[in-house]
């Protein structure tokens, strides 16, 4: 499959627990943030997630922090080479200080402040529905941070060209989230929306063909085929009670990943893995 160019601006939004500065370390002090409903993304911990905001240079970068006992590896070197290049200022402070900032179980030693991420349009992303193939995944209320940051880097190494996130009932870009999509934030374009039963509806107005993923849906996803070379969307279900009902009765098709074992689902994250490559195979093919 082409990859073709496809990031593009994002606006703004709120994840659900942007007002929560506890974390998972108690009380903590936090940067101020500009706009109380964002999509997140100010706060980058890790240094593979930290090396990307600067690499990717989209948005601003306020400043890094590094803890001063921080051993000089190749990615530590590059992240301090970048920040030179770019006049980013770089504090070098305690490991307590990281730690007392940190709102991800392992900062690994770095902390960047930033611009909040940008949203686009569904609308601005449809519109593209004339002359490209749209690859598109939606995320239906799921919850964990982590299985958010890894749904989004799977969805940015198989070309994804944007991803839908509802603007209630789920989590945005915390720094758990920004962590475990390893800088994949840094080149999606994300979308977020109201309802995503009324943004499945929209997307099937513009002739996307919508295909939710369900343990107990009969079709596999491997038998996808042909309608993996439309123009398709992917809606993954939220951990626990998959999709809401509402936006399975507008999806277009359900399908599941087949399951040959004892157990009778896969993560989330898992399950974004395997489906968004599956359409990544088929379009090859």
């Amino acid at each position: 499959m082409n990859r073709r160019p496809r990031r593009g601006a994002r606006r703004p939004d709120r994840g659900p627990d942007r007002g929560n500065q506890r974390g998972q370390h108690g009380d903590r002090p936090s940067r101020p943030r500009p706009k109380d409903r964002s999509l997140g993304g100010e706060q980058i911990e890790g240094r593979q997630a930290v090396r990307e905001l600067l690499t990717a240079a989209r948005r601003r970068i306020r400043e890094i922090l590094v803890a001063d006992d921080t051993e000089r590896n190749p990615v530590i070197s590059e992240i301090m080479d970048i920040a030179r290049a770019q006049r980013v200022t770089v504090r070098h402070v305690s490991r307590k200080d990281i730690d007392d900032q940190a709102r991800s179980e392992a900062p690994q030693g770095v902390i960047a402040f930033a611009e909040p991420l940008e949203e686009t349009s569904l609308d601005d992303v449809l519109a593209r529905a004339t002359t490209d193939k749209l690859f598109l995944v939606a995320v239906d209320g799921v919850t964990d941070p982590g299985n958010l940051g890894a749904i989004l880097r799977s969805c940015e190494g198989a070309g994804v060209d944007a991803v839908i996130l509802p603007r209630h009932r789920a989590v945005h870009i915390t720094p758990s989230a920004a962590k475990a999509a390893a800088g994949a934030i840094e080149y999606l374009t994300l979308c977020v929306t109201a309802g995503l039963p009324t943004a499945i509806q929209l997307m099937r107005d513009a002739n996307v063909w919508v295909v939710g993923l369900d343990d107990a849906a009969d079709k596999p996803v491997f038998g996808l085929g042909d309608l993996a070379r439309e123009h398709i969307c992917l809606v993954l279900g939220a951990e626990g009670p998959g999709l809401s009902r509402l936006v399975r009765e507008r999806c277009d098709l359900i399908v599941s990943i087949p399951m040959l074992g004892a157990l009778s689902s896969l993560n989330v994250s898992a399950a974004a893995a395997l489906a968004t490559y599956e359409v990544v195979r088929a379009r090859r093919q």
